[in-house]
């Protein structure tokens, strides 16, 4: 259940929110008063989105943003504080991951260079744009979408660099925007079931058993996650990494299983 007014009267402005986490996070925000942005560099589904979200009475505009391109990502800020008064909070949640070669050295350059400019410096521009308008805004809130990528060896090299560089850059941020009354956060999810995995429910149902809590992620159990990170209710809560993932890095279940059969005999 979500509090309708936790948000009343704050522009929210998220990436990569045409679908999957994104998608669910606007939906979120918008439940819960906010004016949304859904920002994509898909506008069509951008659209789609919003104007679902208009459907049911909510607030929600959507608008074209490239993290990889500065002007883009400004436009994207300045049309927020344009169209709601205010920018109260920024959702980093745009990400690019390519896939490892079989061998380390054969992965190429380019492919390196797009995930940490998408996922990594991305997040940058668009903090870097919003910041002055968060603190303007006297209630700025930063929540970025972390990995488990980034805590521990789940593959995709250059992603999972990505993802821990976002959480370095949540604590010097948080640090530098303290004193302006912004807030930085992150979020650390595990698998979620998302539009990522079409074609590969198989995997998904098959990741399921791994995780403590028996079940991968939904979108909305980051989005939940995020609104809070963003709302009032952490008010005392800068420059942490709010890890969701259904028990998977604080539990290892094959260790325990194979301990516990050892156990038996």
């Amino acid at each position: 259940m979500t509090d309708s007014t936790r948000f009343d009267q704050h522009g929210v402005l998220v990436t990569a929110a045409a679908r999957g986490i994104g998608a669910a996070t606007v939906r979120r925000f918008a439940q819960e008063g906010a004016g949304v942005l859904v920002t994509d560099i898909d506008l069509p589904a951008a659209e789609r989105t919003a104007a679902d979200l208009r459907e049911q009475g909510l607030t929600a505009e959507a608008f074209r943003c490239d993290v990889a391109d500065r002007e883009s990502v400004r436009a994207a800020v300045a049309r927020a504080v344009d169209v709601f008064g205010s920018l109260d909070v920024l959702v980093n949640n745009a990400y690019h991951c390519s896939l490892d070669t079989p061998l380390f050295e054969d992965d190429q350059d380019e492919s390196w260079a797009r995930d940490l400019d998408i996922t990594l410096t991305g997040a940058y521009r668009c903090s870097r744009a919003a910041l002055p308008h968060l603190a303007a805004s006297g209630r700025g809130a930063i929540v970025s979408v972390g990995s488990v990528n980034g805590l521990r060896d789940f593959g995709n090299h250059a992603y999972s660099a990505a993802k821990a560089g976002l959480a370095s850059l949540t604590r010097t941020l948080a640090g530098h925007a303290a004193d302006r009354g912004v807030r930085v956060n992150l979020v650390v999810p595990g698998t979620v079931r998302t539009t990522a995995w079409e074609g590969r429910g198989d995997k998904l149902d098959s990741a399921g058993p791994l995780y403590p809590l028996g079940r991968v992620g939904e979108p909305e159990d980051i989005a939940a996650a995020i609104a809070f990170l963003a709302s009032r209710d952490a008010a005392w809560i800068t420059g942490t990494s709010l890890v969701v993932d259904g028990g998977l890095t604080a539990v290892d279940s094959g260790f325990r299983s194979v301990w516990r059969g050892r156990e038996r005999d």
